[in-house]
């Protein structure tokens, strides 16, 4: 999270920069102050309030009205961690299942001009899409990225990177079978994600030496749900070296669990084929018995075995 914090506090300053003349700087003083007084976060804590659904989606609803949309080039003058801050505060509340229309809607409504669309597609990169976020979410960053697309306010040029970062998230998205490849052993044997034979697959992209690999390793062992699904044969782990120093992986390898399907990635076809989006390592993913996506690009052992836990009572 740290890292998180000095980031958002780089690119706020970065953003908030402006090379104005002092007369300038003094006619929009007073146009700009009101912007600067503004705080666009909510309490989360405010949420124990509310009585009742309508009045939790009226909450939902109403969340960025005090945002000046029409605000132009004056965007720069908002605290952009503050509105970092509301953003990763309004995901965290939505209803996943209005997710898609809220988010757009969302972007919609920033596409008053150029100045303000583009201060919202940086604000939900940082958000959804930047490495470091624990916010990142690319289900959540797909309606984003389609708006940014189909936006008249650019330029054939300008769509490139949102199309390209489109591409890249809207792989193995959730329900989905996901991206079949051949994995190889230590021995050089071979095999395939889409015959690995059991009702879960926890696929698993991780490096040597880093420590939330390490940290996720260590909670995937030492969970009793998941131990006991294995033992039965009802879950396979596979973890995937995406990288090309083989022999660092080889002389971490030993600290795998054996049980583990532990392999890399020949030839980084891969990444060659961004058949996955491995922006962030170490990164989760949960696959029923036929491969579909239940968690996509997960930091969390608590929510592979929530969803574990809820499937397995259906």
């Amino acid at each position: 999270m740290k890292y998180l914090l000095t980031l958002l506090l780089l690119i706020a300053v970065s953003c908030g920069t402006q090379h104005r003349s002092s007369t300038e700087e003094a006619s929009k003083e007073t146009a700009s102050q009101e912007l600067r007084g503004r705080t666009m976060r909510r309490s989360i804590e405010d949420i124990s309030t509310i009585s009742s659904p309508a009045e939790y989606e009226d909450m939902v609803a109403r969340y960025w009205d005090d945002f000046d949309f029409n605000c132009g080039e004056r965007v720069a003058q908002y605290d952009t961690v503050d509105i970092i801050y509301a953003m990763s505060d309004y995901v965290a509340i939505i209803p996943p299942q209005s997710a898609d229309s809220l988010l757009r809607s969302l972007m919609l409504r920033a596409s008053t001009s150029r100045e303000v669309l583009d201060f919202f597609s940086k604000v939900a990169e940082i958000v959804l899409h930047n490495p470091n976020s624990p916010m990142r979410n690319d289900e959540y960053y797909t309606p984003i990225l389609e708006v940014l697309v189909e936006s008249p306010l650019l330029d054939e040029y300008d769509r490139m990177v949102p199309a390209y970062d489109l591409d890249v998230v809207s792989k193995n998205r959730l329900g989905t079978t996901a991206n079949d490849f051949v994995y190889t052993l230590s021995n050089g044997n071979s095999g395939r994600l889409s015959n690995i034979q059991a009702d879960y697959t926890i696929l698993m992209f991780s490096n040597p030496g880093c420590p939330m690999c390490s940290e996720i390793t260590e909670k995937l062992s030492s969970s009793p749900l998941i131990n006991e699904l294995g033992e039965l044969g009802r879950i396979k782990i596979l973890t995937i070296y995406p990288d090309a120093d083989l022999e660092a992986w080889r002389e971490y390898l030993h600290q795998m669990p054996h049980q583990w399907i532990n392999a890399y990635d020949k030839g980084m076809v891969i990444t060659e084929k961004r058949l996955y989006n491995l922006n962030a390592i170490p990164s989760l993913y949960l696959l029923d018995k036929d491969k579909r996506v239940i968690i996509k690009d997960g930091v969390s052992v608590e929510q592979i075995e929530n969803a574990i836990a809820l499937l397995e009572v259906q």
